[in-house]
């Protein structure tokens, strides 16, 4: 679109001094060419600043979603954490805080084993059949904190929505959904709105951004993880959004 309103102007251009010089009295030449370069100058400002904001603010809104991604992949991975040990998920932070501080992962072992089938022995008038169980022991237990930060805090505030203004949070949510033959399983789903993240950019940009549709965008007004409607827990952004692993 910017492309098209630089080819419009520059046509314009050439067709308006071809006018004057075709047209004009020489006498009012000179005074309409002045104008006229005050006239292209400021055509050209205002197309390189069309261009110059669109590439600024591409530019600030991948840094911010970014950010954004890197909080919804703690989110993400806290969750998974407190379903292992709880087996649901959690749509309060701070009960997520404090399980992350002082939740702790079993450390297990499976190891197969065959043993009396007692009730087919019993069928078949005492002829001895034996069957394949799992055994599961339990090792130790593993901090759920230094498991998914390691000595970082920053699951302190992993529930703020970066560059938005002071105190806006992810929408969180948890429940269940009949996914299954209709058995209900645990879903959780995080959701951060755009019109958040940008709030302080351009409302003309912020506009197209909301409506955007693309491979290698993140369609929609939100960037999220999760669902409530469907058992997953992947986000609905493109794989050049997905941060490096820390």
């Amino acid at each position: 679109m910017i492309i098209v309103a630089v080819i419009i102007v520059i046509l314009l251009t050439v067709g308006i001094v071809w006018a004057i010089d075709k047209f004009i009295p020489s006498k009012l030449k000179g005074p309409l060419t002045i104008l006229l370069w005050i006239a292209i100058i400021a055509l050209g400002y205002f197309t390189y600043m069309s261009v110059y904001n669109e590439i600024k603010f591409h530019n600030i809104k991948k840094d911010r979603y970014a950010a954004v991604i890197e909080n919804l992949v703690d989110i993400r991975d806290s969750e998974l954490a407190y379903k292992e040990v709880n087996g649901k998920f959690t749509n309060n932070y701070d009960t997520l805080i404090k399980f992350i501080e002082t939740g702790k992962f079993a450390i297990i072992q499976r190891r197969d084993s065959t043993v009396l089938d007692v009730e087919k022995t019993r069928a078949y008038g005492g002829i001895v059949y034996n069957k394949e169980i799992t055994i599961t022991d339990t090792l130790s237990f593993a901090s759920v904190r230094d498991s998914l930060f390691k000595k970082s805090t920053r699951y302190k505030t992993m529930m703020n929505i970066p560059f938005a203004k002071e105190g806006t949070t992810f929408t969180l949510e948890a429940g269940e959904t009949g996914e299954e033959d209709d058995k209900k399983l645990p879903v959780f789903e995080a959701v951060a709105f755009k019109k958040d993240i940008l709030f302080d950019q351009p409302k003309d940009l912020i506009k197209k951004e909301l409506n955007v549709f693309s491979v290698e965008e993140i369609d929609g007004d939100a960037i999220k993880i999760g669902s409530m409607d469907e058992v997953k827990v992947n986000g609905n952004w493109p794989k050049v959004y997905d941060p490096i692993k820390k």
